[in-house]
């Protein structure tokens, strides 16, 4: 691999590691959420624990992540070996987060990112799927499982790179087992369902 690629997967993997849930908590004087709810440092608890606006900025600030260093690839160039493994970069970095004690979220806003970075029509379909399902079974962790479970069928068809389709496999696969505790749930049919938060001041 040239020099060139592994720089940009150290600066993805880095980036990745900007866990924007403890970020924002701290610059709007919340507490870290890891320390409560299900502990997780993502969107969902952060509006499980702080309301609505916190938790869409970590959404944005989490797929950013992804979508950033995967359209910065695609503009130098590198091939799409080199484009998917900065997203996958990209995606361990948010999950492995160096800066944090490599205690990071579960990876679906940054996957989702990471989508729309290799193509738009490929992220289109995925966050379509992902709302379409939380819409209807209103189960976050539900609408999450199955549109990353659809993301390579999506980047198959929509790209027809076998490499992209073998990586978004890889982190669907890292994304299940990430999501252990909620598969669990959902069998036993004890998993919470999306909630209209009130917004938090």
């Amino acid at each position: 691999m040239e020099l060139t690629a592994i720089l940009f997967l150290v600066g993805a993997y880095l980036l990745g590691s900007l866990s924007s849930a403890i970020i924002v908590c701290k610059l709007m004087g919340y507490d870290d959420p890891r320390q409560g709810g299900s502990g997780n440092p993502g969107a969902t608890n952060v509006k499980r624990l702080y309301g609505n606006k916190p938790a869409a900025i970590t959404l944005i600030g989490d797929m950013l992540k992804g979508v950033l260093p995967v359209a910065v690839a695609h503009w130098a160039a590198l091939s799409p070996e080199a484009i998917v493994l900065v997203g996958f970069a990209a995606f361990i970095g948010h999950l492995y987060p160096v800066f944090f004690g490599f205690h990071g979220g579960k990876g679906v806003a940054t996957m989702l990112g990471v989508m729309f970075g290799l193509s738009l029509p490929i992220g289109l379909a995925v966050a379509g799927t992902w709302l379409f399902v939380a819409k209807v079974l209103k189960i976050s962790s539900l609408s999450a499982l199955i549109a990353t479970a659809l993301a390579p069928v999506y980047v198959y068809f929509l790209s027809g790179e076998v490499s992209w389709t073998a990586v978004t496999l890889v982190m669907t696969m890292i994304l299940f087992w990430r999501h252990k505790g909620n598969i669990q749930r959902l069998l036993s049919g004890e998993e919470s369902r999306i909630k209209n938060t009130p917004e938090k001041e």
